[in-house]
């Protein structure tokens, strides 16, 4: 019994340790795999009409996997649109409306001049020339009181279709807000919808993460702060398992500017640091590297 109980404890001790394990103190940081994951969320209240990805799935920035149903949005574009054409036809030709009085005022002009010849050679009155002058002045008024009425007319109209520019673009945003878009490059990570659900903006429909650019979260002491900066290139080990683990070329790429207690599932090369400073090495996965893998850091 008592050998059964030991056989026991030291199980545990050992999977304890499995936890960026020893491994001959050959390391100067320890970590785990990690990638920038980015959760995307609806942006728009709708039942989900398409959402054609699963999980693993390879996406692009910019690819459309998704529908969230838009047709009330789009009927109200179109509503818009409609009213913004039937304001356009309100506008006024300014130099059409007037097209008739400037014909006027030209052959009044003229008759002026030739009335004022003829005065000249005493063959009209001075008074037939003054009533010309009288009748251009009076065509000059309204034609400028004319003129700016149809100004203050267009000037409504055009801050009415100004208006329905910003209502109609406001609607296109909300059309594209109902597509669901990768946001980056990546590999999808988990799926939280399925076509059918009825969703809210802001919930999470699936996650995602560039699993080509990954990286290791080491932790360092304050003394291998003096070691290290950023750009350093590092040596990673890989814990998978196998005799001769794999091993890739690193860059320090970000330290934390605060220290922070040890976590527990990290070994660091000094027990007795309580405080640390985490770490990011980046590196390029060639597909051997899973998130969440034990990963080994060596300066050089």
């Amino acid at each position: 019994m008592k050998e059964k109980i030991l056989y026991t404890a030291l199980a545990t001790a050992l999977l304890t340790l499995g936890s960026c394990a020893d491994h001959s103190r050959d390391f100067d940081a320890c970590g785990q795999i990690e990638a920038t994951e980015v959760l995307v969320s609806a942006e728009a209240n709708g039942r989900i009409v398409s959402l054609q990805l699963t999980e693993g799935d390879r996406l692009t920035a910019g690819q459309t996997v998704g529908v969230i149903d838009s047709v009330q949005t789009y009927l109200q574009k179109q509503e818009l649109v409609r009213k913004r054409s039937n304001a356009q036809t309100k506008l006024v030709d300014i130099d059409r409306q007037l097209a008739s009085q400037q014909a006027q005022l030209e052959k009044l002009q003229a008759d002026y001049k030739r009335y004022q010849a003829l005065e000249a050679r005493d063959a009209a009155t001075q008074k037939q020339v003054d009533d010309l002058a009288s009748q251009i002045a009076v065509t000059r008024r309204e034609m400028a009181a004319k003129k700016q009425t149809y100004e203050r007319n267009n000037t409504g109209i055009r801050e009415e279709l100004a208006l329905y520019d910003v209502q109609i673009a406001e609607k296109e945003d909300q059309l594209n807000k109902c597509r669901i878009v990768a946001p980056i490059d990546g590999t999808v990570l988990t799926k939280f919808a399925e076509a059918g659900e009825l969703v809210t903006s802001g919930k999470s429909l699936f996650k995602m993460a560039d699993l080509k650019q990954v990286y290791v979260r080491a932790y360092l002491t304050t003394a291998q702060l003096a070691e290290v900066k950023l750009g350093d290139t590092v040596q990673v080990t890989i814990e998978d398992g196998t005799d001769k683990p794999r091993q890739y070329e690193g860059r320090l790429v970000w330290i934390a500017d605060e220290a922070e207690f040890t976590p527990k599932n990290i070994q660091t090369q000094d027990e007795r640091a309580d405080l640390v400073y985490a770490a990011k090495v980046s590196l390029e996965n060639d597909g051997f590297l899973k998130l969440g893998m034990y990963a080994y850091v060596r300066f050089k």
